[in-house]
């Protein structure tokens, strides 16, 4: 249960604070993965190959595979929310008080 909650958390830092898109999440990944043992150097990298070929966001895809690499299934779905999650609330909160603004003459 700690290894699931902890590939939430770190994939939920790196949604958050990583500004550019996916591939400014390669370093930031690459460093907390290798460096947490989910996976070595090289399968990262191989990892990286395949998620710039397969169709879909680059971010997503890298998450998905590494989650599912490290607790199957489970892990893929929570590695995957956890990327997204960050840049999900601010959309929503930018979405809400849009309608406060947008008729705002200034």
């Amino acid at each position: 249960m700690t290894l699931l909650i902890d590939l939430f958390l770190t994939f939920l830092k790196i949604g958050a604070f990583t500004i550019g898109g996916g591939y400014a999440m390669i370093p930031l990944i690459s460093q907390e993965v290798v460096s947490k043992g989910w996976m070595t150097s090289d399968m990262l990298i191989d990892f990286i190959g395949i998620s710039e070929s397969t169709p879909g966001p680059f971010a997503i895809n890298i998450a998905t595979f590494i989650g599912n690499t490290t607790l199957g299934i489970v892990g893929a779905v929570c590695t995957t929310v956890g990327v997204v999650l960050a840049s999900f609330i601010i959309i929503l909160l930018i979405a809400k008080y849009f309608g406060n603004i947008k008729n705002n003459f200034y």
